[in-house]
C-alpha cells in the first residue's frame, strides 16, 4: 500500500535546482502530499518567494521522480495560499544549506522579523559572527550577501522570512 511517508521518502531525492545539497522536503517547499484512491499522487508546493524562477524545475523534478517510482498519475500544484517561511527548513535542510556554503536563517518561531537579524550572520566557513551585511540582494531573491571579517570571505545567507 502506497503511503504518504513513502512518497516523502522518494521526494528526499528531489533537490533544489539552485542548492543541490537540500531536498525540497527539507527546504519546506513540499507542503502537502496526498495519495489518491486511484493510485495517483497529489503534491502541493509553495515557493520560497513569489515568482521563484526555479518552481517549474521543481515541479518537473517531483513529477519525474514519482513517475519513475511507478506512480501512474502525478498532480502538482504551486500554491501561495500558505506562505513559506524560513522556519520550515528542517535541521537536515539547515545542514544542507551549510554544506552549500550558505549561512542559515535564524529561527523566527512565528515572531516578527527584526531587521537587525539581517545585519549579522554566522559565517559558514569559519563559524564566527564577526560579519556584516554587504547587501540584502544576493544571486537570488532568497539570499543576502555578507562579509566575514575573520576569514575575509564573502558569503551568502539564506534570508529569514
Amino acid at each position: 500500500m502506497l503511503t504518504q511517508a513513502q512518497i516523502l521518502d522518494w521526494l528526499q531525492a528531489v533537490t533544489d535546482p539552485e542548492i543541490p545539497t537540500i531536498s525540497l522536503v527539507d527546504l519546506g517547499v513540499i507542503r502537502e502530499v496526498r495519495v489518491e484512491e486511484d493510485g495517483g499522487v497529489y503534491v502541493r508546493l509553495t515557493p520560497t518567494f513569489a515568482g521563484c524562477p526555479a518552481m517549474d524545475y521543481m515541479r518537473r523534478d517531483v513529477e519525474t521522480t514519482l513517475k519513475a517510482h511507478g506512480i501512474p498519475r502525478v498532480t502538482t500544484e504551486i500554491s501561495l495560499r500558505d506562505p513559506w517561511t524560513s522556519d520550515m527548513v528542517t535541521d537536515r535542510g539547515r545542514e544542507g544549506l551549510r554544506r552549500h556554503g550558505l549561512a542559515t536563517p535564524p529561527k523566527l518561531n512565528g515572531g516578527l522579523l527584526d531587521l537587525d537579524i539581517l545585519e549579522y550572520a554566522e559565517c559558514p566557513r569559519c563559524h564566527t559572527t564577526n560579519t556584516e551585511l554587504r547587501t540584502p540582494f544576493g544571486a537570488t531573491l532568497c539570499r543576502a550577501v555578507h562579509y566575514c571579517h575573520d576569514c575575509r570571505q564573502i558569503f551568502e545567507q539564506f534570508k529569514p522570512i
